[in-house]
């Protein structure tokens, strides 16, 4: 599987560029899964319902499966976190894994870069960072710099860059 990630501070735009470039691969006929790091605790369950309580219960997994789809949540319960190596393991082999977040892992990345919201840039520091996507014009780079505003040249470039490109 080829894997690419999205990188770049809260509110750059990440998960608006992710469902753009999700569709435009799919639009292609290729098959593409996501992975996301929340830097937080996040519950998909819904209090009350089944399998919410079956969690609370202290069950370490739990599927749900029905007509339409299924989803299977892990519990820690004390365990360290799983390394990205060990999520990519537990997914269905796809043609292309997009991942947002995990920013360190040295997968190859495209820095989504807003000037506006005064942060530092990840790039040159982070060197898995092969292209930057910006609402702005950006100068001085060794890398390139792709717009913000055309994911569909940013699929363009993730997919030759992955040899994907068909």
């Amino acid at each position: 599987m080829k894997v690419f990630g999205l990188a770049g501070w809260s509110g750059s735009g990440k998960t608006t560029l992710l469902e753009a470039l999700i569709q435009g691969a799919v639009g292609r006929g290729l098959s593409v899964s996501t992975i996301k790091h929340a830097h937080h605790s996040f519950d998909i369950d819904t209090p009350g319902k089944d399998s919410h309580r079956h969690r609370a219960a202290g069950a370490v997994e739990v599927l749900v499966g029905s007509a339409k789809r299924w989803a299977l949540m892990h519990e820690l319960r004390g365990e360290d976190e799983p390394s990205f190596e060990q999520l990519l393991a537990r997914i269905s082999p796809v043609d292309l894994v997009l991942v947002e977040g995990f920013k360190r892992h040295p997968h190859p990345k495209l820095e989504v870069h807003r000037p506006a919201l005064g942060k530092p840039m990840l790039w040159p520091e982070d060197k898995h960072i092969v292209a930057i996507a910006s609402d702005s014009q950006l100068t001085g780079l060794r890398i390139p710099s792709l717009d913000l505003n055309d994911s569909g040249a940013i699929l363009a470039f993730l997919l030759a860059h992955l040899g994907l490109a068909r």
